[in-house]
């Protein structure tokens, strides 16, 4: 009788447990839905402080906790250059802070000084018309993990089907809510200074071998030696001309940020975003996006959670 006793104790407290996991996951977001919509950006003109990183995306979680432990109370920010599926883990580029200060607003030169003792650099990213988001519940460290693997898929899907040109990502880490952004226009502000030197010295050495010498003694370029990054003429609603003087001034011919790594390349050729039913949204605390399409399937990101601890934000 005892023997009965024990094994019905043993096998209450395992349903016991079994039913505070499920609460736990279902509290993290485990049950939440993903809307991806297109409007207007969630954040405007933000100045960030970051590390820039390259290697597998699983290892940022360190540069989280450093730009948090430097101010706990600033917002988390990530870009992400590259797509995982099609660039190898050690080659992925990224980018990671802090959010300085957003608007009209500049961040204080003694903030700025801190992050730099640190070894933060300072950028400043622009208001785009028209993104590509999507909102996902941070209550737990598990909801980093559940949103990687539920929240990228269902903007894959989004993208492709609309045939969008939308990158890079980013990932904003504002109180009980992550955000994830994909630029559908100036989305060459972007890019960090970092990013456009890594494709400068990867396109060297191809652009060198590339170059052949014809029988008069000329040099002469092969058309695959170098990629065109101008916006194709329905892929956005500005031209490469009309895009900001930031881009210009920052030597945008000077770095190719469309390379086979880029996100620019998940998608197929960009059709312009007029042709979406934009919803009318505003920046981060007021009302959230409006749903506008279902997520589909998709294959999962092998990318591992890293942000920073949730008691950090």
């Amino acid at each position: 009788m005892s023997d009965l006793l024990l094994l019905a104790l043993i096998g209450g407290l395992t349903l016991l447990l079994l039913l505070t996991l499920l609460a736990f996951a279902g509290y993290s977001g485990l049950l939440a839905g993903v809307a991806v919509s297109a409007g207007s950006p969630p954040i405007r003109n933000v100045t960030v402080a970051y590390k820039f990183h390259i290697g597998p995306y699983s290892e940022t979680g360190r540069l989280f906790t450093e730009s948090c432990s430097v101010s706990p109370k600033l917002r988390s920010i990530a870009v992400y250059y590259d797509n995982p599926h099609m660039v190898r883990p050690e080659k992925c580029r990224c980018a990671v802070g802090s959010i300085l200060s957003e608007g009209e607003e500049s961040p204080s030169p003694e903030l700025i000084r801190l992050y730099q003792k640190f070894g933060f650099k300072v950028f400043s990213f622009p208001t785009p018309s028209h993104v590509v988001t999507a909102t996902f519940p941070y209550t737990t460290t598990l909801s980093i993990w559940l949103a990687t693997r539920r929240v990228h898929p269902a903007l894959d899907a989004y993208i492709k089907e609309r045939k969008l040109c939308a990158h890079p990502r980013l990932e904003i880490y504002q109180q009980d809510q992550i955000y994830f952004v994909c630029p559908l226009a100036r989305q060459g502000d972007f890019y960090v200074p970092e990013v456009k030197e890594t494709e400068r010295r990867s396109r060297g050495p191809v652009e060198a071998n590339d170059t052949q010498v014809d029988g008069t003694g000329a040099d002469t370029m092969s058309d695959s030696s170098s990629v065109s990054l101008e916006v194709g003429p329905g892929s956005r609603e500005t031209s490469a001309a009309t895009l900001s003087p930031g881009v210009s001034s920052r030597g945008w011919d000077d770095g190719d940020t469309h390379s086979e790594h880029s996100y620019s390349e998940s998608g197929a050729s960009g059709s312009s975003f007029e042709e979406l039913d934009l919803e009318g949204e505003g920046p981060l605390g007021e009302p959230k996006l409006s749903p506008e399409a279902e997520p589909l399937g998709a294959s999962k990101w092998p990318r591992e959670p890293s942000t920073p601890e949730k008691g950090e934000e």
